[in-house]
């Protein structure tokens, strides 16, 4: 690694996070179903995910209350707890349009538990974000020091401001930004990063599951995955071979894996749907209206659902072989 800056003081650990998707009940409000919540935290924590990503893009963060999201920091918090994690990673969505409002988001977040902040860029006016706009805005909110920062690219939802590398390496010198996830997909963005820094200066992560491999290959430190809602156990099992040095174990199975995240790449609804189809049971949680996208949006048709099923089924047998990992309260 070629930077001198000194390690981070807080650093996001390696490996596979999970971030979560939001389960409502089925009255007119959809109010948040924080007990159906509490069970499926308890599941992805039980499989081994090595994080929980809460109020981001999968849990339709855009269209939760600032209760809701610190209600729900709190249930994940209680879940860990519950089965002997206490120093369990949670890292919350924190992004507002204005340094205000990011801020304000980051208190809310530490007091339910946060450990991390997950931020995009400002985005309502594309065009009035420089590169200095950005930067400054990044720093200010790290300067805070209310949480450690993960910067957060992901052009498709931010009129599309794709953030360069450039632009991540000055913003990784901060003492207080500690991290990447990439949903932008840009292979060439890890491998420039993890040339100039260590994952203890700066951890990189591949913003799904379909690259994962190409990302440790490169030098990253782990990927935030919507699929891991679905088969959280195979997703971890892929990250474990490659660590282990499986090398072909680890190829077959990012294989199957990439077919899967096809379905979770269609949007929430898909997501959701697989989640209800394949993991709801798993969890206990068997209500089809807790795995509804609040509304106005929709489930899927019945051709997209079938279509989803079809694609993940492959994965279905490797992820029913896989153990649970179990916290030292519930031995």
């Amino acid at each position: 690694m070629t930077s001198t800056i000194s390690a981070k003081r807080t650093t996001l650990p390696p490996g596979v996070f999970c971030p979560v998707i939001s389960l409502f009940r089925g009255s007119r409000h959809q109010e948040v179903d924080f007990d159906a919540s509490y069970k499926f935290f308890t599941y992805l924590i039980r499989s081994g995910v090595d994080g929980l990503v809460l109020a981001g893009t999968t849990a339709e963060a855009v269209l939760l209350s600032p209760s809701e999201r610190q209600e729900l920091l709190g249930t994940a918090r209680r879940a860990a707890c519950d089965l002997g994690f206490d120093e369990y990673p949670l890292v919350a969505g924190i992004s507002g349009q204005s340094v205000n409002e990011t801020l304000r988001l980051a208190e809310e977040a530490r007091e339910a538990g946060a450990d991390f902040g997950l931020l995009l860029p400002p985005s309502y006016w594309p065009k009035a974000v420089t590169k200095d706009v950005l930067i400054d805005f990044y720093t200010e909110i790290a300067d805070s020091f209310i949480l450690p920062i993960v910067i957060y690219s992901f052009p498709a939802i931010c009129n599309g401001m794709d953030m360069s590398s450039d632009v991540m390496a000055t913003l990784a010198q901060h003492p207080n930004i500690v991290g990447v996830k990439l949903t932008c997909g840009n292979a060439g963005k890890v491998t420039r990063l993890t040339h100039e820094y260590s994952h203890e200066q700066f951890g990189v992560y591949a913003g799904s599951s379909d690259w994962l491999i190409p990302c440790l290959s490169g030098g990253g430190s782990g990927c935030v995955t919507g699929v891991a809602n679905v088969f959280p156990k195979s997703t971890v099992k892929l990250f474990a071979l490659w660590k282990a040095g499986q090398v072909q174990e680890a190829m077959k199975l990012q294989g199957l894996i990439s077919l899967a995240e096809r379905a979770c790449k269609e949007g929430i609804a898909p997501t959701k749907f697989a989640t209800a189809y394949f993991a709801g049971p798993e969890a206990g949680v068997t209500d089809p209206e807790a795995f509804r996208p609040r509304k106005p949006y929709k489930p899927s048709s019945q051709e997209i659902q079938d279509w989803v099923v079809e694609v993940m089924q492959p994965l279905v047998e490797t992820e029913r072989s896989l153990p649970d990992v179990v916290g030292q309260n519930s031995m």
